[in-house]
């Protein structure tokens, strides 16, 4: 495992962390699996976790907190999320802060964390939405300057809405987020444009979230694919989404190196930039979770194919159905 600095705490985080989206609400042998693939990512050198109070209302810290308990005597970083007030995701531009993360919510939700967690300090706090027309609020000013000050929060940051990379910046420039939550894959590389280099000069760590675009980079999706009706991907991969989604795995394909899977070189991409500090993919199954952790090697993509993949950018805008 190769590890990176995370901005400008200086936190040595694992290139490839743990996304645990998805595990809440698992009980019996399959809570068994995932605390199997928790141990075994930390085995391999994962040392960064990433949840939110909103996965499973709380049940996906839980299982973090029994980890944590588990491997006493490892330094492992916590990030997790306070959910929006109004839960609606993602926000809009006519919310208000005061609708969304008003003080007292942020400091009641960020108690809730630090419970469910067992720790007494969270590494990263994140707002779970957010609207760049909000750097100018004190509300949430105020309530982070407060829970760091009272050593409940060690730094904070933004997970930005998805495919709006920039709607974020003016909020980065207060000088009080320490770390951004971004989609960035080989289709999202929209954070290229203006976040990327934003948070280098401003030394803040970044995020590289859904690597695998939802699944469709994994390449095991067609055009016939179907989810249960209780999936959240059920409503994302709508016919209009899921046929362009399988149109643009497709014409990747015939790039994957020999030896090579659509997934490990999606991953490859990632860290072939070295502005990210960690990506997380989610991992339910050990053998995903070798698998994902075998491409932190210190081996990016060869110039060559990094050059061949830019032109499979592919921006969107978010519609109703993109959540």
């Amino acid at each position: 495992m190769e590890y990176r600095k995370f901005g400008r705490t200086g936190w040595q985080v694992s290139e490839i962390g743990y996304g645990m989206w998805g595990m809440a609400g698992w009980t019996g042998s399959e809570e068994n699996e995932v605390n199997q693939a928790l141990d075994q990512a930390i085995e391999l050198g994962c040392n960064f976790f990433d949840t939110a109070w909103a996965y499973g209302d709380g049940l996906s810290e839980q299982i973090l907190n029994k980890t944590i308990r588990r491997h006493a005597g490892k330094r492992l970083y916590v990030a997790t999320k306070i959910p929006p007030k109004n839960r609606k995701w993602p926000s809009k531009p006519s919310y208000s802060i005061q609708d969304v993360f008003p003080k007292d919510y942020i400091i009641e939700y960020t108690e809730k964390s630090l419970q469910n967690l067992g720790v007494e300090t969270i590494d990263l706090q994140q707002f779970h939405v957010w609207e760049d027309s909000w750097s100018t609020q004190d509300e949430w000013k105020e309530a982070i300057t407060k829970l760091q000050k009272d050593g409940k929060v060690r730094a904070w940051g933004v997970s930005v809405n998805r495919w709006e990379p920039d709607n974020c910046l003016e909020t980065l420039k207060t000088g009080l987020i320490d770390g951004v939550q971004v989609i960035y894959n080989i289709f999202d590389q929209a954070p290229e444009d203006n976040l990327l280099p934003l948070c280098k000069k401003l030394d803040i760590g970044v995020i590289a979230r859904v690597p695998f675009d939802e699944g469709t980079l994994t390449g095991t999706l067609t055009k016939d694919t179907t989810f249960p009706a209780n999936d959240w991907r059920a409503s994302y991969f709508v016919p209009e989404n899921l046929h362009a989604s399988v149109e643009h795995a497709d014409a990747l394909k015939p790039l994957i190196p020999e030896g090579m899977t659509m997934p490990e070189m999606a991953l490859r991409f990632i860290l072939s930039n070295p502005d990210i500090a960690t990506t997380i993919p989610g991992m339910r199954r050990i053998k995903n979770v070798r698998a994902n952790m075998a491409a932190s090697d210190g081996k990016g993509l060869s110039a060559a194919l990094l050059t061949q993949l830019k032109p499979h950018r592919w921006d969107r805008r978010p519609t109703g159905w993109s959540q």
